[in-house]
């Protein structure tokens, strides 16, 4: 963790005095000296201030598992959007629609909160409800052909290697052991 400077004895976190003042910049529409340095000092105000709480978000970045989810998303982005147009546009019966109980293998609030958007922004598939401390989600799965058990168990598999994926990325040590 980097070390936050302080200022008369209260902590000055930088990153959030530089977003201050690219908003400050923004604000004013005009790149110059003085802008720069007002928004500088605005930003340094603000925070001395009107200090925040330090809170550990839970997310640690790793590149390479990142990317790996990234490309691994873009992926079923693609094949799921093609699947909702399939159906869509083929004449016939509606598509088959599933609701399917997924329980998560992490306990952190912030691989379920990153699940549910995750699998919220596929097309063809909906979290209706996420329950963290039973470790549940309910899925709306639009699509999938099969009988029940077959499109739960699919279901389940997906969402255990999206999990171990967003784990991967942005999970902490302890998000990581708990998926072993």
């Amino acid at each position: 963790m980097i070390p936050v400077p302080r200022v008369l004895g209260r902590p000055v976190p930088l990153p959030l005095v530089a977003w201050l003042t690219v908003v400050w910049l923004l604000l004013w529409g005009d790149l110059s000296v003085g802008n720069v340095l007002g928004g500088l000092l605005a930003g340094l105000v603000v925070v001395w201030l009107l200090p925040l709480p330090v809170q550990d978000s839970g997310i640690r970045l790793h590149p390479v598992g990142i990317l790996l989810f990234v490309v691994r998303f873009a992926g079923d982005l693609v094949v799921s959007s093609f699947r909702v147009a399939f159906w869509a546009l083929r004449p016939g019966a509606p598509p088959p629609v599933q609701i399917v109980e997924v329980g998560l293998r992490s306990s952190s609030e912030t691989v379920a909160v990153l699940m549910t958007v995750a699998l919220s922004a596929l097309p063809g598939s909906l979290v209706l409800e996420a329950n963290v401390r039973r470790r549940l989600l309910v899925l709306h799965v639009l699509g999938v052909p099969g009988d029940a058990q077959a499109v739960t168990r699919v279901t389940r598999e997906d969402v255990t290697r999206l999990e171990s994926r967003i784990v991967a990325a942005f999970g902490t040590r302890a998000d990581q052991e708990e998926l072993r």
